[in-house]
């Protein structure tokens, strides 16, 4: 068994960075990554890149290569899909009206691009709801179950939602319909009143698929129901039967942006996905991706950090069915005019967003000024546009690195609404289903990362005490020691666009599978410069004169930022992230900066 990050001896010597966190190997011994490197063929490096992500000498292979074949569940594998598919066959050979109802961000954008591609494969054209985050809020409603009954619908799909509206799903069974749940969210013991509900995080769901975003569950369904109506001979060279693997694209997408750990299946869906977006199939990605000036092939970062936030601008500030409408185009003019609507949301999206975090640090700042061991940062304000919650409580994560909620209070004094984002090892999803079963706030939900809430406003205190109580001692216990994991040492000169690409063998990267982080040691920074609002781009230089463009993210105004604009003389080593650059047409290697320190002894 390996050292605690706090035992092991520190990275090139580093026990306090810049950012005053001390860099530790990732790995702490070096004899399984040697097996794999003799067993898969692979380099050193790549090597000890994957025995620090727990993959064996047995698995290599597999885990380079990962194949929806294998990592595919069967469908009698999950609670209630056999039930969902079989039900949903149905409706379409005997053409009942079927409803959707649908989440405002991109998983849930995609989860219902998926559904209403394949069910217009078989001949059916779903009436589709989504709702308006500001007016209408979180999941199904009353109404909007009534509304579909209005229209006719015999049945309801819900579609990342679901899990916990239990009072509309028992409506639409009063009116007669059926309903199939399709979500990811963390249930709770008492599961809603439906047909099947299909959602790994069930607690009796022992399927092992619970890192599955909603999209990815979808699929799950629709693969099981496109297999039925194939047994069932509905396919015919008529309606031939869709090509799932064409609409992995979607999945990836919904995998990416709702942050879910890149491991087993998920991995295998992004991998698949950027090959399929890679081909520009799909009229409205493609056109998204034009309008953002995204000239490279696409990537998770690209996904997560380009293409997601225009379309979360949709479900934000305006209409996630404008998202929607977008990735169920075919018309390139129509899908060029809702992405170039989707960038000025976006835009909108930011100014608002900047004000918002503007205000939300100084809360935070002013907390910590009176306790600065809070374990969870609680943060609220009159007016704050409830769309831009969870990017407010995602930058307070990251700046201060604790668990944090941004909740928006109307000026009418109605129920407050917030988001929540929380820090590697901390369960949100979790806490704020204690808070609703406590009686501390009226409704929430989420996964470990991200969570919503909703509250009366004179229970805000009350909130804030009970998630530092609920919370202290997980955050407490992975906020011990302030690290930085490094997984190899590299020089400027080794960061070519080639090895780049053999590093891309082990991704995609994201949360559950983290980018490799490289230590460039004793390197001159010979060229800095502030780049946008809070960059800071430069060029690094090792001892033999060999140079590697670099940038720091949000680093304007940081200690990190000033040490980089300002520091010619002594060298340093400087940790980060390898990536292509293939700006302007010219692919070089370029590293994302995470921090840097003084070269010990010097």
């Amino acid at each position: 068994m390996g050292l605690a990050p706090e035992q092991s001896k520190a990275f090139l010597g580093v026990e306090r960075s810049i950012t005053g966190r001390r860099w530790t190997p990732r790995l702490q011994t070096d004899r399984m990554a040697q097996a794999i490197s003799q067993q898969a063929n692979v380099s050193d490096i790549m090597g000890r890149i994957l025995a620090a992500r727990g993959v064996l000498p047995e698995t290599a292979a597999g885990f380079l290569e990962p194949t929806l074949r294998d990592l595919m569940p069967p469908a009698a594998h999950m609670m209630d899909v056999d039930a969902g598919a079989s039900r949903l066959a149905d409706a379409v050979m005997s053409g009942e009206a079927i409803g959707l109802i649908g989440d405002y961000d991109v998983d849930g954008m995609t989860s219902s691009a998926l559904m209403v591609d394949f069910l217009s494969a078989a001949g059916v054209v779903p009436r589709v709801h989504i709702p308006h985050r500001v007016d209408e809020g979180y999941g199904p409603s009353v109404a909007a179950v009534e509304d579909h009954k209005a229209a006719g619908v015999q049945l309801l799909i819900t579609l990342d939602c679901g899990v916990m509206a239990h009072d509309p799903l028992l409506k639409a069974r009063e009116l007669g319909m059926d309903t199939v749940i399709v979500d990811h969210h963390q249930a709770g013991h008492e599961l809603p009143q439906a047909h099947a509900v299909i959602n790994p995080n069930r607690l009796d769901d022992t399927s092992g698929q619970g890192a599955l975003c909603a999209a990815g569950v979808v699929m799950v369904l629709i693969g099981a129901t496109s297999k039925q109506l194939r047994t069932r001979g509905w396919w015919s060279d008529a309606r031939p039967e869709p090509d799932l693997m064409a609409m992995m694209d979607l999945v990836a997408l919904g995998t990416v942006c709702d942050v879910v750990p890149l491991v087993g299946l998920n991995r295998a869906y992004v991998r698949q996905g950027l090959k399929v977006m890679a081909r520009r199939d799909r009229v409205g990605v493609a056109a998204l991706a034009d309008v953002a000036r995204l000239s490279r092939r696409p990537d998770a970062h690209s996904l997560g950090f380009v293409l997601g936030p225009r379309l979360n601008a949709a479900g934000r500030i305006g209409s996630a069915l404008d998202g929607l409408a977008l990735l169920t185009s075919h018309d390139k003019g129509h899908a060029m005019q809702l992405a170039q609507s989707l960038e000025e949301m976006n835009k909108k999206r930011q100014a608002i967003e900047l004000a918002t975090v503007d205000r939300a640090v100084e809360q935070a700042e002013a907390m910590l000024g009176k306790q600065a061991k809070l374990p969870v940062l609680v943060v609220a304000g009159e007016g704050w546009h409830r769309g831009v919650l969870g990017l407010v409580a995602s930058r307070l994560k990251d700046r201060f690195d604790k668990p944090a909620f941004a909740i928006g209070l109307p000026r009418d004094g109605s129920a407050a609404s917030g988001s929540a984002r929380s820090i590697a090892g901390v369960n949100l999803g979790a806490a704020v289903q204690a808070a609703v079963t406590a009686g501390v706030a009226i409704k929430g939900g989420g996964h470990a990362m991200a969570a919503g809430i909703t509250l009366e406003q004179a229970r805000l205190g009350d909130l804030r005490a009970f998630l530092e109580q609920q919370l202290a001692a997980e955050v407490d216990a992975v906020a011990s020691v302030d690290i930085l994991t490094i997984d190899a040492a590299i020089a400027a000169s080794g960061a070519s666009t080639r090895f780049i690409e053999d590093l891309g063998r082990a991704g995609p990267f994201g949360q559950g599978n983290p980018p490799p982080v490289f230590a460039l040691p004793s390197h001159k920074v010979v060229y800095a410069a502030r780049a946008g609002a809070d960059h800071v781009r430069c060029t690094l230089v090792q001892s033999d004169g060999t140079r590697l463009k670099a940038i720091a993210f949000r680093a304007m105004g940081t200690e990190l930022g000033e040490v980089l604009l300002s520091e010619r003389q002594m060298p340093l080593h400087i940790a980060g992230r390898l990536t292509i650059n293939d700006w302007g047409g010219k692919r070089e290697g370029q590293l994302f900066i995470d921090d840097a320190a003084e070269v010990p002894g010097r």
